[in-house]
């Protein structure tokens, strides 16, 4: 009988959303005849658009010929969306990147839990506390992360985000190899200001750092003087890793496409002191593990950054973003403390009374129905909060918000 990888022993036994799940399939066997409301995992309700919707019908008719199908795509994926990625993104912010420095993937979540796979089992990790669970878990199978107790892990810098302080990290006081960063930010919704981001480039190029720059949420951000990307920042190209995803920028949840920019600058230092190519060590990983996402829905991804695709989806944003002021402007109203949910879709409110996060998330779904998200899930910074997400319909964010207000 094979060992075991026995860092997996380590974790435990229950991924947060699937404890989530598990808790309000419960609730619903014991109580079929409830309307749930979910403002938890973050997942869209509004449909795909109709530009997207016309290129996936198109891609799908193309693959019935044999004259058009197509099989294996390049790894790094199709040159017409890279350079669709390129334009859009990049370019029209003044970013100078190249299109092969672009790689699409079926999700942020898989690249961002992939991507450690690049650094030495001994690289020291820094994280925001609280933070999303993929960052630190994916590092613990890896054996990165030492012993847990207490709900930390003892290899792991932890950068507190607090209402103390903004809820913006201090640089660490000891030195990683890796730092996480995400904004806007899952789970608390805050954003990093241009400045807060010059200071951690700044940080990673003096200190031999990387920067996992998180921009999952980059849609949201109303401010035009706010980076949307890290490579608004001079240097970041020589310390900096990108991830974005296109699951709520258009819906794509269901479809699963996103991409990440890693930089031909990038270079690590091997065992022996040689310097090699994070890009090309990337490329060389996608390229063996990695099959690319579908043809179809890469054309339909294409259709996102098309004038139409731009217009629809712009309004379906505007439903989204809706829903978060009306999220903070009804919690604020029953005199609960409530963050972000400004250049984000995510809320996240100090729970009442001193509950602890996964009380108050029983007593939400038990007594109203409503899923929230446990901020004890993110991480030990995250208990006394719970997360809210301004996914869902008008109609059942306003809902929530007064089966809340009938609770409380």
């Amino acid at each position: 009988m094979p060992s075991i990888n026995s860092a997996y022993a380590s974790l435990s036994s229950s991924y947060l959303f699937s404890e989530i799940a598990r808790r309000v399939r419960a609730f619903q066997h014991a109580n079929p005849e409830k309307e749930i409301i979910s403002l938890g995992i973050g997942d869209v309700s509004q449909p795909l658009v109709p530009a997207v919707i016309e290129a996936l019908h198109k891609a799908a008719d193309e693959m019935g010929h044999s004259e058009t199908f197509r099989g294996y795509g390049p790894e790094q994926g199709y040159a017409f969306l890279r350079d669709a990625i390129l334009e859009h993104d990049f370019r029209s912010r003044g970013i100078a990147l190249d299109a092969d420095e672009i790689f699409i993937s079926d999700g942020a979540k898989s690249d961002v839990g992939n991507f450690q796979e690049m650094f030495g089992t001994d690289a020291v990790i820094a994280l925001t506390d609280p933070v999303y669970p993929v960052y630190v878990d994916s590092n613990a199978m890896s054996g990165r992360c030492g012993e847990f107790k207490d709900g930390r892990w003892s290899r792991i810098i932890y950068l507190p985000c607090t209402a103390e302080n903004g809820f913006e990290p201090a640089l660490p006081e000891h030195r990683p190899d890796v730092i996480y960063l995400c904004s806007p930010n899952n789970p608390t919704g805050t954003v990093l200001s241009r400045t807060a981001l010059e200071r951690w480039v700044a940080y990673a190029r003096e200190n031999d750092a990387f920067l996992l720059f998180d921009a999952a949420y980059e849609c949201f951000v109303s401010d035009p003087d706010q980076p949307r990307s890290i490579f608004e920042i001079e240097g970041a190209d020589e310390v900096a890793v990108e991830f974005r995803s296109l699951s709520k920028t258009a819906g794509f949840t269901g479809m699963r496409c996103a991409y990440t920019v890693v930089p031909k600058k990038l270079k690590a230092r091997a065992d022996d002191g040689t310097m090699l190519s994070l890009h090309d060590m990337w490329l060389r990983r996608q390229s063996t593990k990695y099959n690319g996402c579908p043809y179809i829905v890469q054309r339909a991804a294409e259709a996102v950054f098309s004038p139409a695709g731009q217009a629809q989806i712009a309004h379906v944003l505007n439903i989204y973003r809706g829903n978060a002021r009306n999220m903070l402007r009804g919690l604020d109203l029953m005199g609960l403390a409530a963050y972000g949910g400004i250049h984000s879709p995510y809320v996240w409110l100090k729970t009442p009374g001193g509950m602890t996060s996964w009380d108050f998330f029983d007593l939400l779904l038990q007594n109203a129905a409503v899923v929230c998200t446990p901020g004890a899930g993110f991480g030990a910074s995250g208990e006394g909060y719970v997360r809210m997400t301004a996914f869902n319909s008008p109609e059942n964010t306003l809902k929530a918000l007064a089966r809340l207000k009938s609770l409380l």
